[in-house]
């Protein structure tokens, strides 16, 4: 293991147990076993750490399950509506749910109403949720797959609903409450009936 990944992840290990205000330089070097001032040749800052935690953490996960750069046009060939967003959806959630993606987002979700690198983080990836799903709507629509009046407004409105879904069965999970395992499903079934283009159900290009 490379020194800035194991400072990476003994970060995550202190910030889980103690909060990333909790969290210090020498707290970090000392779980490591290194002089403080070698920490600083590989990272100026803490929030330098959490922000590369963050694509760090990420990319691993991308790792983990294979996924690489999409061609949107490809993904969308030969499949209806309800499977591409169910695959999208599906993939976007496993990255998420990983063991160590799980505990970072614990972190970052307590602390993003106090803590401006928080915050960012989480602003930071709502834009790349967005993005990426406006990406995806526009070869739909070239492809005939969906019929959408304007095409960012319905992948905004896509994403941010299935951002808050995910938030609203985070908070379900910790707080031990009941959540319907389906409704994210049900939720693209009725997206695509509100949507569906016209060679949806051909499945054709």
């Amino acid at each position: 293991m490379e020194r800035r990944e194991e400072i990476i992840l003994v970060t995550l290990e202190l910030a889980a147990k103690n909060g990333l205000s909790g969290v210090s330089m020498s707290q970090i070097a000392s779980k490591i076993g290194i002089k403080k001032p070698s920490l600083y040749n590989h990272f100026k800052s803490k929030e330098e750490i959490i922000d590369a935690m963050y694509q760090y953490l990420r990319d691993k996960s991308k790792e983990k399950m294979s996924l690489t750069d999409i061609d949107y046009g490809e993904f969308v060939n030969g499949k209806t509506l309800e499977e591409v967003l169910t695959q999208s959806v599906s993939n976007y959630i496993r990255i998420n749910e990983d063991e160590k993606m799980t505990s970072f987002y614990k972190v970052i979700y307590s602390e993003r109403a106090i803590n401006p690198i928080a915050a960012k983080i989480m602003s930071d990836e709502t834009k790349r949720m967005i993005l990426t799903t406006k990406n995806l709507f526009y070869a739909l629509q070239v492809h005939k797959k969906a019929d959408f009046d304007d095409v960012d407004m319905a992948a905004t409105s896509f994403a941010m609903t299935i951002h808050a879904m995910m938030d609203y069965k985070l908070d379900c999970s910790l707080s031990g409450e009941q959540l319907n395992q389906n409704m994210i499903q049900e939720y693209i079934k009725w997206f695509c009936k509100q949507y569906g283009g016209v060679d949806d159900e051909k499945n054709i290009d």
